[in-house]
């Protein structure tokens, strides 16, 4: 088969991860995580510790963050039959509707119970299982701002479906990164969570850093379901870019992105000149980046679209040959695992 052919398959993504390398919590201190450096120039994957990151970055780039903050989007309630229900916030709509997942059976219509006197009334079913619904406290409609402050009272951390226990204090500080500042996130941005506040000092002594804003949604964990990768209808997310790292991107600067998120953000904006709105490319190998030089990341799931967004880096093969030797060398993988950078 030919090899864009095989990029161009869901199942060539897919590979075999031990349960035992599903990191269920961070390593402390966080820089003590491993690191994998692949220097694409010479073709060689070198074995490190986080600590050591700057002696590995690019000289004259532009470190770009993700500032989001995760909301505690999880919160648990009843029908007003009685029968307990589970929601989980992905992102603000229109006109104070939310769009959000449930388990539990609901229908058009139907109002749920919440802690705190907040209710949600169900406006719309989606075909994708997502649900749109209005919130209300003491009868009035809530809005973002006021419901993220309740959220912060009744909700929960919203950890990954893959880590299997439920979320303690301690994942209150874990889940945010160092400078996580605009409420909106349902998902950290995991690559920055290996940052100590020394690090991050040293780093800003050595490089120029800025920040966009996206908030990631849910549908970063959803699975690539069709066959072909090219017919995955990719989700939105909310971003916003700020003059300063507007000007970066204008520019002709070599750019480090910490993280997915960052990239699709920066390719986003490199293609439709949006400095806010929503987000929706979708990058893998026969869509490539553009405008992000280096990639700062963690180890992604089988078929998901931010491995097939690393392979847009660096191709399917190689891609998989460097989760196959991390694996072989007992790399953390997912939100609280290890990093790999591509320079």
């Amino acid at each position: 088969m030919k090899k864009s052919s095989r990029e161009l398959l869901t199942e060539s993504y897919d590979y075999q991860l031990p349960s035992h390398l599903i990191a269920s919590s961070p390593c402390y201190p966080k820089d003590n995580a491993k690191l994998l450096i692949y220097d694409r120039k010479n073709d060689k994957i070198i074995h490190s510790r986080f600590f050591n990151i700057l002696k590995f970055i690019p000289k004259e780039v532009a470190i770009i963050f993700n500032d989001t903050r995760v909301i505690k989007a999880r919160v648990f309630g009843k029908k007003e039959t009685g029968g307990k229900i589970e929601l989980l916030l992905n992102s603000p709509l229109k006109d104070n509707n939310f769009l959000v997942y449930i388990r539990g059976r609901v229908k058009e219509g139907q109002k749920l119970l919440f802690n705190k006197n907040l209710e949600a009334i169900i406006q719309k079913l989606n075909s994708d299982g997502t649900r749109e619904v209005k919130f209300f406290q003491n009868g009035k409609e809530v809005t973002f701002e006021n419901l993220v402050k309740i959220l912060e009272e009744i909700g929960r951390v919203p950890l990954p479906p893959y880590i299997k226990r439920e979320d303690t204090l301690q994942d209150e500080k874990d889940y945010q990164t160092l400078f996580s500042k605009h409420y909106g996130a349902v998902a950290s941005p995991t690559a920055s969570l290996h940052f100590t506040n020394e690090l991050l000092e040293d780093l800003k002594k050595s490089f120029e850093t800025n920040f966009i804003t996206l908030h990631v949604g849910a549908g970063t964990f959803k699975p690539v379901e069709v066959s072909k990768i090219t017919e995955h209808k990719i989700h939105s997310e909310i971003f916003k870019i700020g003059d300063e790292t507007k000007k970066i991107l204008d520019s002709d600067k070599k750019i480090l992105a910490v993280g997915t998120t960052v990239t699709r953000t920066i390719e986003y904006y490199n293609l439709t000149k949006e400095v806010e709105g929503e987000a929706n490319i979708f990058l893998h190998p026969l869509n490539r980046p553009k405008r992000v030089n280096y990639l700062l990341t963690n180890f992604h799931l089988p078929k998901s679209t931010l491995i097939m967004l690393v392979a847009s880096f660096i191709g399917l093969d190689k891609t998989l040959e460097i989760y196959k030797e991390a694996i072989e060398k007992e790399y953390k993988f997912y939100s609280y695992g290890d990093a790999m950078m591509i320079v």
